[in-house]
């Protein structure tokens, strides 16, 4: 693809410069994927635009985009465009820096936050171009694009960004600014949130080069400055030095969707194609060009570092794990020390230009992290962005094991009582609350989650400690990226409001009260409910006329063993001691109460495996709630359903645990043997109902 990126213009521009960007869009012609939008005023001599002004009509314009997981999947762009656009682009560039917004980018959701895209030493703009479709559906993206021949010096383009801050804050001041910068940009991102603490900015850093004291970018100045003009032929195999990974980036020439053997044998083409583009690195970044940026770096982190002390802005810091220009994970833990609400996302296998790799997705990256809000206070329930098939496929990659290892049984019981395999008696509509039995450690969790959204297009609202959601900065808790997917899958942490807005929204909404307690069960109390005594649910149900449904799930003691429980570790005092200093580190939940679902201290059993079994999942008969209301409000009554729910999980508990006996595929080795002579993508079957 050789679309150029086009762009509107004010009335302020020379007649040269208005007569080469009609020429750019001119060239482009129908095809053209991406151009722009945003309009300017002519600044001063210097180069600085005085003003940036939404186009208001066409803000108007925008629909909003189907938000279920069933959205027709986008495809993704490639290296390859980032490459020819930015060959279209710098045949006709020139001017001062400005912004654009893609064309990819013109469907998103209402009430979008604006994101500001700062680019790295390239300066086109384009660094998120394999990111457009999917940011542009819940951000209003622009993206600043500095020209070639353009020496605007660091500190005025601080005063750019900043006067396009100020003035879409002062239009829109309950959304949030999102200021996405890499490398360069990042560093432009901290002085703009420095500068102003007051605003609400939440900034995303990819590989800042704040540490470019420590760069192995800095002996390449002294080395242009002194390379004589013949040597330039040389200047594209010394830029293919800043390209990091060249097997990830080439992977980003690979036709999506295609499968692997395909996509492996072509690899060598991805590479072939990705030397080709070399000579581009050398037309984006000229020897000059190259030089005057190697300098700005230099002074934009001395720039950035001098005022980290001012930054208040939420930040996620982006650190690859082999760039080979800057220490980005070392710099990573160093920011996240001195800003006060910083975290840190590690990319381990990725280079230093991050967002052109293949494999890493910033949208999700965002709304995993839980950095994803369109008001000044985060709402989790309507703030959340459901996933399409692709991106929970991807996401749940890693965690596909538990499902094979334990090739989840699903069944449900329609309204006539009958039980059914799989999860035909789940209601059509919502709102729908499960409350169930919480396995070892929460295993169930991820085959539960994955079989709703894959089978019934359903995503189960999980209802989550506040630990997944908040740690201290020095804390001894799990890291927050543990549970990006929990987050990422819907979860919100346990109120009364968040239960409230889910009902209200008519979410399935998954419950267990049981808790922490369940979860982090003694020795000998697998399948043992410890739900409190009075109703937590019940009324709030009825108020939505939410259906109830009671789940019971077995399994965990055909796949692990706990030798070593809370009651033992208590018995040694530094396991007692670590104890104290997580539980009293956490946001306690029922602190008012008393008896065993009090006591949530915080502990990670010794745990002994075993040879997988299977897991078995049972969704009783829902209860009704609508029309109820005034009848549940009684307490009595609404204690009477309570238990009633309670002693359903406990039936499905006892079917499941009775009839798995007669099971031939209970067992790992008679599952493998199976699936090894009809295909492994078959379903192994199960006792009969």
């Amino acid at each position: 693809m050789a679309a150029a990126v086009a762009f509107y213009v004010a009335t302020g521009f020379s007649p040269a410069l208005r007569r080469e960007v009609k020429s750019a869009h001119r060239h482009a012609g129908p095809t053209r994927r991406s151009a722009v939008s945003v309009e300017h005023q002519q600044a001063p001599a210097s180069g600085i635009y005085e003003n940036v002004t939404r186009r208001h009509e066409a803000e108007k314009a925008v629909s909003k985009p189907p938000e279920n997981s069933d959205a027709p999947e986008i495809e993704r762009r490639g290296l390859k465009d980032y490459f020819e656009e930015s060959k279209s682009l710098i045949k006709s560039d020139g001017g001062p820096p400005r912004w654009f917004s893609p064309l990819e980018c013109a469907c998103r959701v209402s009430n979008s936050p604006l994101l500001l895209f700062l680019p790295g030493i390239d300066g086109t703009g384009l660094g998120l171009i394999l990111h457009h479709q999917k940011l542009g559906k819940i951000f209003d993206m622009w993206c600043l694009h500095v020209p070639i021949m353009d020496r605007t010096p660091f500190t005025e383009l601080v005063q750019l960004v900043e006067i396009t801050v100020r003035s879409e804050f002062k239009r829109t001041p309950s959304r949030p600014i999102y200021l996405v910068g890499e490398s360069l940009g990042a560093c432009l991102a901290l002085a703009v949130a420095a500068r102003n603490p007051d605003i609400d900015l939440i900034l995303i850093l990819a590989n800042p080069a704040t540490s470019f004291g420590k760069s192995l970018l800095q002996p390449l100045i002294r080395l242009l400055e002194v390379m004589p003009s013949p040597m330039d032929l040389s200047l594209p195999y010394i830029l293919s030095l800043m390209t990091g990974d060249p097997l990830k980036l080439a992977m980003a020439n690979v036709e999506k969707g295609i499968p692997v053997p395909h996509a492996v044998g072509e690899l060598p083409q991805g590479l072939f194609a990705l030397s080709s583009y070399l000579p581009v690195l050398a037309d984006i970044l000229p020897r000059e060009t190259l030089l005057w940026k190697l300098w700005m770096l230099k002074s934009a982190s001395a720039f950035a570092n001098s005022r980290l002390h001012a930054v208040k802005a939420q930040t996620l810091i982006l650190s690859s794990g082999k760039d080979q220009l800057l220490p980005s994970q070392e710099e990573g833990t160093r920011l996240r020390r001195v800003l006060p609400k910083c975290e840190i996302r590690q990319f381990s296998e990725s280079g230093h230009f991050l967002f052109l790799e293949d494999g890493v997705d910033l949208g999700v990256t965002i709304r995993g992290a839980g950095f994803y809000r369109r008001a000044r206070n985060q709402d989790y329930v309507a703030d959340y962005i459901p996933p399409t098939i692709s991106e929970f496929k991807k996401s749940f990659e890693p965690f596909r094991w538990i499902d094979v290892a334990t090739a989840p049984v699903m069944l449900s019981t329609v309204d006539d009582g009958k039980i059914v395999k799989g999860l035909a008696g789940i209601p059509s509509e919502g709102p729908v609350l499960f409350v169930g039995y919480h396995m070892l450690l929460g295993w169930e969790i991820y085959p539960l989650v994955s079989r709703f959204f894959l089978e019934k297009n359903t995503i189960l609202r999980g209802i989550a400690h506040p630990m997944t959601f908040v740690k201290l900065r020095d804390g001894r808790l799990p890291d927050l990226s543990t549970f990006d997917i929990f987050r990422f899958m819907g979860a919100v942490p346990v109120s009364a409001v968040n239960f409230y807005k889910l009902l209200s929204s008519k979410s399935y909404v998954l419950l267990y009260p049981g808790g922490m307690r369940e979860a982090l069960h003694r020795k000998g109390e697998e399948y043992k409910l410890f739900w409190p005594e009075q109703s937590e649910f019940v009324r709030m149900a009825a108020r939505f006329g939410a259906k109830i449904v009671p789940f019971g799930v077995v399994g965990e003691d055909d796949i692990a063993e706990v030798f070593f429980d809370y009651d033992d570790l208590n018995k040694i005092p530094y396991f007692k001691r670590e104890i104290e200093e997580l539980t009293n580190e956490a946001v306690k939940l029922r602190s008012g109460m008393t008896g065993e679902v009090a006591n949530q201290d915080i502990h990670l059993p010794l745990i002994r495996p075993k040879l997988p079994g299977r897991f078995y999942f049972l969704f009783g008969k829902p209860i009704e709630t609508e029309g109820r209301m005034q009848e549940l409000k009684d307490k009595e009554n609404a204690q009477e359903l309570y238990l009633h729910a309670k002693s359903d999980v406990e039936q499905c508990i006892a079917y499941l645990k009775e009839k798995r006996k007669n099971d031939p595929y209970r067992n790992l080795l008679p599952r493998l043997i199976y699936q090894a002579t009809t295909g492994f993508t078959s379903e192994v079957p199960t006792f009969e109902l």
